[in-house]
């Protein structure tokens, strides 16, 4: 277990075969009705785990769209409808399963469902288990970008089973080392040699060094949030990669997986420091190399560039109309460069543009 500090602390519990008991468990006495909020590929373990669950709770299923189709609006409604029909309390609560995407949406949900109910997350994706289900951010997109609604809303745990990864396409598990290799250039540099060592064992979800690393990225994120649970200062870290990624799952309408657009963005990032004079070649190299080795893009068609920086104008992180970007001075010390002027960004963009 890896305790998640601050005001509301929560553990992040990981195992194999440890669904439904630890669940049941952190849902405790109290809870008389659970909401499971899965997409349609979980249907059967969603199914499974209501029938583990039926002997001690009334659960209801609540189907949502995969990936960022379910972060709308319209879908958050239709799990408020199904709350609002079957007489939810503020003591009952809502489980998140499934990816990143869903996990967010849970947890917007449990949020503002009579200003909040207990919550647990069960991410069953590479980039929910490290980054999206742990820290509290929950949110919804809009036509003007990512994440512009939502909360920060602690769950009472998250239980990873690591058995939930087992039917996961590879290109998948992939997709979900972005965030893997965040943690890694932004404060933990040992998943970066366990990938470099060998890519192969490092992505095999079975492996030791697959649980290494992502218990790494798990200690780093719940470091960094038991510290700055709102994103006053150091939380900002974590977005690195995430300015430039977000914009074009936005351009892109998110079609593009997450990991594959902060890829690209780690990249850009990289290059906007080393542009900037305060990132060594070599870095920057680092970043290409293990982002390639890991089959992840490193670039974007240039001529989306005006479309982008619209979209980065708006993003969350922005202060007083001024854009931000976590940038690094070296592998493992983030820092922010705020307010950079428009020839540098295009510069730095033009290294990834193709």
């Amino acid at each position: 277990m890896i305790p998640v500090g601050g005001d509301d602390p929560y553990e992040v519990i990981i195992g194999r075969g440890i669904l439904a008991s630890s669940v049941a468990e952190q849902l405790g006495s109290r809870v008389a009705k659970v909401l499971i909020v899965h997409p349609a590929t979980l249907g059967a373990r969603a199914s499974a785990l209501r029938e583990e669950l039926s002997g001690s709770y009334e659960v209801l299923l609540a189907e949502v769209p995969d990936a960022e189709e379910a972060k709308r609006v319209e879908v958050a409604a239709f799990c408020w409808q199904i709350m609002g029909q079957t007489d939810f309390t503020r003591t009952d609560a809502v489980v998140g399963l499934g990816g990143g995407a869903t996990t967010d949406l849970a947890g917007f949900v449990a949020a503002t469902w009579l200003r909040g109910v207990r919550l647990v997350q069960c991410p069953s994706s590479v980039n929910g288990i490290v980054d999206a289900a742990i820290g509290g951010k929950t949110g919804i997109n809009t036509n003007e970008g990512k994440n512009l609604v939502g909360s920060f809303y602690s769950p009472v745990a998250v239980v990873v089973d690591l058995d939930l990864l087992d039917d996961l396409p590879h290109n998948e598990v992939l997709a979900g080392f972005a965030e893997i290799v965040k943690c890694g250039f932004i404060g933990a540099p040992e998943i970066l040699e366990i990938i470099e060592r060998d890519v192969e064992t490092a992505t095999d979800t079975r492996s030791a060094e697959f649980r290494r690393v992502v218990e790494l990225s798990i200690a780093l994120k719940a470091r960094v949030v038991g510290e700055d649970f709102r994103e006053s200062g150091l939380r900002e870290i974590l977005n690195y990669g995430h300015t430039l990624g977000h914009a074009i799952e936005h351009a892109e309408r998110y079609r593009w997986r997450h990991g594959a657009a902060i890829s690209v963005g780690m990249v850009f990032a990289a290059e906007l420091a080393r542009i900037a004079g305060s990132l060594p070649d070599v870095v920057v190299d680092r970043h290409r190399s293990i982002l390639t080795s890991l089959t992840l893009p490193i670039d974007y068609p240039l001529g989306r560039w005006k479309t982008l920086l619209a979209t980065m104008q708006r993003d969350k992180k922005a202060r007083a109309g001024m854009m931000r970007f976590i940038v690094l001075d070296e592998a493992g010390k983030p820092s922010v460069l705020a307010g950079p002027d428009e020839a540098l960004l295009f510069a730095a963009y033009q290294e990834v543009g193709v």
